[in-house]
């Protein structure tokens, strides 16, 4: 007499369940022309048909998916916040054309701004109807944050803003920006960083200057802004003037959560495409580029490993690490592409991609926080060790 063995069936979960929503919305609405569109030095491809499909995003509430119900948002999980991020970037779907308003200043208006301040603008950023751009880095201070020197200066019922922003991505589509600006002097032998405030400024008025910045790749996503003499009004200001940095610190905070774990999943499809072109080029058979290759797998599951760990732990400066990880991974893919190419034909659509890849990768080391800066920050938050003298 035999036994059958009948195998465990796992249960389906809620999360089993949103899962397969968000996979079924997206087969749905997600067309061939927009799969795989924008993303980093492609950020003008296909713009307005990238808006439209944001603004169904959020007619189906996917874009205020971590947001408090109280303010519009689900509520959702940070599972579920992870579980969309995935099949988001599964699919293919767009680089999202709303992510500075729906995941770095509408958070931090929930946290940090006033009841009238989240009553103009959640509204208006929960439907894709505002698009926003970051006034952190200047000329002369890029990562240093606190060396910003844009000043704005209270004039009766507006804020008077003189100075100049640069790297501002989509600023040339943007409505409003959320600027960092010196309103108050350091205080003598205060933090570089006191005096700074917070301020929320329309991008469409005279004083309002937007020249864009042509890259390695031909685009033009970066921008350098000019205000001169711009207005904003005096209740604009998020949390208390001159108490900006905090402000600004969380804004980079709500930036560097859930969605790095999609932007991961692109880069394992960016794995996978080029392990693909090796095939037809014959670098597959150069064990030395085979190697690489199977570095690369291994150096990215350590990246989503400590990412996910970094998500549900407090880990000192892991946003930090984080930065450090996937920009190496990057740079180092785009390097090995180029070798890639050079083992045999890939076809012009191959080629131009991943030349386009590698001339884009040489700036994931300095923008969003340069490494030294990072390395810097690793260096005395983790390992203890003395604070670099900075002139």
């Amino acid at each position: 007499m035999s036994l059958r063995v009948i195998p465990e069936v796992a249960p389906v979960t809620d999360d089993d369940a949103f899962r397969h929503e968000i996979r079924d919305w997206l087969a749905t609405n997600l067309t061939d022309e927009l799969r795989g569109a924008g993303g980093p030095g492609r950020e003008n491809e296909a713009f307005p048909q990238r808006l439209a499909f944001a603004r169904r995003l959020a007619g189906a509430g996917w874009t205020t998916l971590a947001w408090p119900v109280a303010h519009g948002g689900r509520g959702a999980s940070l599972q579920r916040q992870v579980i969309f991020h995935e099949e988001y970037a599964r699919a293919g779907a767009p680089s999202r054309v709303d992510h500075i308003g729906t995941t770095m200043v509408g958070p931090t208006l929930i946290a940090l701004g006033t009841r009238a301040q989240r009553d103009r603008f959640l509204p208006a950023i929960a439907a894709v109807g505002q698009l926003w751009c970051q006034g952190y880095s200047e000329p002369g201070a890029g990562s240093d944050l606190a060396g910003v020197i844009t000043r704005a200066r209270l004039d009766g019922d507006r804020w008077v803003l003189t100075g100049q922003k640069v790297w501002t991505s989509l600023a040339h589509v943007a409505d409003w920006c959320f600027v960092l600006a010196r309103t108050e002097p350091v205080p003598p032998g205060g933090p570089r960083h006191a005096g700074l405030s917070y301020l929320l400024v329309p991008m469409r008025q005279p004083g309002v200057t937007v020249r864009p910045i042509r890259q390695l790749t031909g685009d033009s996503e970066f921008n350098e802004v000019f205000f001169d003499d711009a207005t904003t009004e005096a209740g604009l200001v998020v949390g208390e003037p001159g108490q900006g940095w905090r402000v600004a610190m969380a804004t980079l905070a709500f930036e560097r959560g859930a969605a790095t774990v999609g932007q991961q999943v692109g880069f394992q499809r960016d794995l996978d495409d080029l392990v693909a072109v090796a095939r037809r080029t014959g670098a597959a058979t150069d064990p030395a580029l085979r190697d690489r290759l199977t570095r690369a797998w291994i150096d990215l599951s350590v990246l989503r490993a400590h990412t996910l760990r970094s998500l549900t732990e407090d880990l000192p400066a892991g946003s930090s690490v984080i930065k450090l990880l996937w920009t190496r991974w990057r740079q180092g893919l785009g390097d090995l592409a180029m070798d890639v190419l050079s083992a045999g034909d890939a076809g012009p659509e191959a080629t131009e991609r991943w030349q386009r890849y590698f001339l884009f990768s040489r700036a994931d080391t300095i923008y969003g926080g340069s490494n030294e800066i990072q390395r810097g920050i690793v260096a005395e938050r983790v390992l203890g060790l003395p604070r670099q003298a900075r002139g």
